[in-house]
């Protein structure tokens, strides 16, 4: 009975002379096993104890049906045939248990499964969500399984292991290629080099456009070209007319802004950390839920309010907008991809222990007890930040800009006009895709499938921002120029691409995997699985190439030799700069000729009895018209600029004489091209 089972466990048995104290403990008792909701089996009753328990829970008026009975005995049925296959799958298990014992498998006292308290109907939705429902599929690390390595031609280790590698080269490659080919297109050209007005104003024009909207287009792009350039030329002039003190104003002012703003930058991205650890640390809690998402959540709020904050600062300070828009660009990104960083580091910091000392971490190399597969917590941390991401912008899409633009045009007053429809920020969306890709490039070797999935969501994003843009929000006051911004975009995602191959290089040399989970449990790295290949399959002459190539006796000389190929590049590039920067000197002494003999022709003709000089064959047209064969040159046999007897009248000017720098007969210093062409 309950009361045997009292004595027996060392609880002091009732006596006549503690009957209060006795009754009140027994009625405790009685009402925590009333309330409890504790399986009957795993209580240390007797069967008639727990019949009697089950009964007291039961409500109050309410009696089991047959039907109910029988579900009841099916479902505890099933739970035994469970547990005894169970039980008999582990015991088939060739010396698991006996291996465990040996291993010394980690016992983490107090902790167990973290309990969402979820209600069932919930489960499912949650699960897709944060990522639990697929955890034991291909779309995690974990899931993947291989036996040892043999003597097989294909590798699955290898294979998983270098395909993330081969991505993020194969990127950089193509990155740093369009850098390059928009970088080439305008060699040595200094910032003060721009296409002339007249050739954007007659060039600029398709005549292949036939269609109405499309002419539309071309007429805005055109018309802020020339609003870009106006006031690019507008601000170089005033900065050239700025006196030293408004100098020095203007640097102050930069630097107040850069401050307030690395202050901002700093405090969004110590949210985020702060925000990564508490919903780690908290994984027991009954707000497990809410806290699943906390850390996206806080990295959207400040990529969202972190810009507005920019922008207000800037735009108290008063500069130009061009100097708002690249200052707020600048701060954009160093925010987006440092709050990146820092969920990065906050991540390895939680489950891989850096820069803390925890006794599991010792052992195992990381946080085994709370993380027994950490490739998949990683994975789906990284998954639910996609997904939130997506989440975000349709709510953006359909819950704010939608109902906004609805309620501007519904309505009129001041504050609906000051409030009007939501700008629509080129460079803005630009960063929120350069910063989803950064994340699917730090997925890939947690979660092989997350651009399958980014790529759904890129196709989706697509259509709904074009439905918001055609549709919801109005052209932003401040111009952008695409193709100055390209190069700059190109290389933020460059940066990005940096900023997720370094935890993974990281991680791939010098982290343990997990022992319970994964392709890579028996190495202390997933690179070791290169260094046994090589081992295993190729030929000795083979492996003593490769160690060849991976020693310092091959390192050092190859150092050498880049480093005079660097400094030939350098000088060659440099001379470059120096021919171009000369033959622009030139040109525009030819144009300056151009303009000096109109000049001169004007002032001859205007000259009393300068009729006979209009005449080609006269004396006096050949001595005030040498020949030239070019813009600045003397022709060969062309009356020399010596000549005597000349009248006053037609003396040669000054800029044709012989010792004009772009004369021929010049006996100054003469340019010379690469090639050994002289000028």
């Amino acid at each position: 009975m309950l009361h045997q089972w009292s004595a027996q466990s060392g609880q002091t048995p009732r006596e006549p002379g503690h009957l209060p104290e006795s009754e009140d403990l027994w009625e405790q008792e009685m009402e925590w096993l009333r309330a409890s909701r504790e399986p009957l089996r795993s209580l240390p009753y007797a069967m008639m104890d727990k019949r009697l328990i089950r009964k007291m829970r039961e409500p109050e008026g309410m009696q089991m049906t047959r039907w109910q009975c029988w579900q009841q005995k099916q479902q505890t049925m099933g739970q035994r045939l469970g547990e005894v296959a169970r039980r008999l799958a582990w015991g088939f298990g060739l010396w698991k248990g006996a291996l465990y014992e040996i291993g010394a498998a980690l016992q983490c006292p107090g902790s167990h499964q973290a309990q969402t308290y979820i209600p069932r109907f919930h489960n499912q939705l949650w699960n897709v969500l944060t990522g639990r429902a697929f955890n034991n599929t291909y779309l995690f690390y974990g899931a993947y399984w291989a036996g040892p390595e043999s003597s097989s031609a294909y590798s699955i280790r290898l294979a998983y292991l270098l395909c993330p590698l081969a991505c993020l080269l194969l990127c950089f490659c193509g990155i740093l290629r369009r850098m390059m080919k928009g970088f080439l297109r305008r060699p040595g050209l200094g910032q003060d080099y721009g296409v002339p007005l007249s050739a954007k104003v007659f060039s600029s024009w398709d005549f292949c456009i036939h269609l109405r909207d499309a002419a539309t287009i071309k007429k805005h792009e055109i018309s802020n070209e020339f609003k870009v350039y106006l006031e690019e030329c507008r601000r170089r002039q005033q900065v050239q007319q700025d006196t030293p003190t408004q100098r020095a104003c203007r640097l102050l002012s930069y630097l107040r802004v850069n401050l307030l703003n690395a202050c901002l930058v700093a405090g969004g991205i110590s949210a985020i950390f702060w925000a990564t650890k508490y919903s780690q640390d908290n994984k027991e809690e009954s707000l497990f839920v809410v806290l699943q998402y906390l850390p996206p959540g806080v990295i959207s709020l400040v990529n969202f309010l972190g810009p507005l904050l920019f922008m207000f600062l800037v735009q108290l300070e008063s500069y130009p907008p061009s100097i708002e828009v690249n200052l707020i660009l600048i701060w954009c990104v160093v925010l987006k991809l440092a709050s990146l960083g820092m969920f990065s580091f906050s991540l390895g910091q939680t489950m891989l222990c850096i820069g803390r000392n925890k006794t599991s971490c010792e052992t195992y190399g990381y946080n085994a007890c709370d993380y027994q597969c950490w490739e998949n917590s990683v994975g789906e941390e990284l998954y639910k930040l996609i997904i939130f991401n997506f989440l975000l912008t349709v709510a953006f899409a359909f819950l704010v800009t939608l109902p906004r633009r609805l309620l501007v045009e519904r309505f009129s007053g001041r504050f609906w006009t000051w409030l009007g429809r939501e700008e629509f920020l080129v460079p803005k969306n630009v960063l929120d895709i350069v910063a989803g890709q950064t994340v699917t490039w730090m997925g890939l070797f947690y979660c092989p499938l997350l651009p399958l999935f980014q790529s759904i969501f890129l196709f989706l994003t697509f259509y709904i921002k074009k439905y918001t843009l055609l549709r919801n929000c109005r052209t932003p006051p401040r111009l952008f120029r695409a193709s100055s911004s390209t190069f700059f975009f190109q290389l933020v995602l460059l940066l990005g691409l940096l900023l997720a191959a370094v935890p993974l290089g990281f991680v791939v040399s010098s982290t343990h995997s997990s022992w319970d989970c994964g392709l890579f449990t028996n190495y202390s790295a997933p690179w070791q699985v290169v260094q046994e290949l090589v081992a295993l399959r190729l030929p000795l002459s083979g492996q003593r190439a490769l160690q060849y190539l991976s020693s310092h006796a091959f390192g050092l000389p190859l150092l050498w030799l880049l480093s005079h190929i660097l400094t030939v590049c350098i000088a060659q590039s440099q001379a470059n700069a120096r021919a171009i920067h000369v033959l622009r000197k030139q040109l525009v002494w030819q144009v300056q000729e151009k303009w000096r003999l109109v000049e001169e022709l004007s002032r001859l003709l205007q000259e009393p009895g300068s009729s006979e000089s209009l005449i080609p064959d006269s004396p006096r047209f050949r001595a005030s018209h040498p020949r030239f064969s070019g813009p600045g040159f003397w022709s060969p046999g062309s009356p020399g600029p010596e000549s005597p007897a000349r009248d006053p009248s037609t003396r040669t000017p000054p800029w044709l004489s012989s010792s004009y720098p772009g004369s021929r007969d010049s006996p100054g210093p003469r340019f010379r091209f690469p090639s050994g062409t002289e000028l």
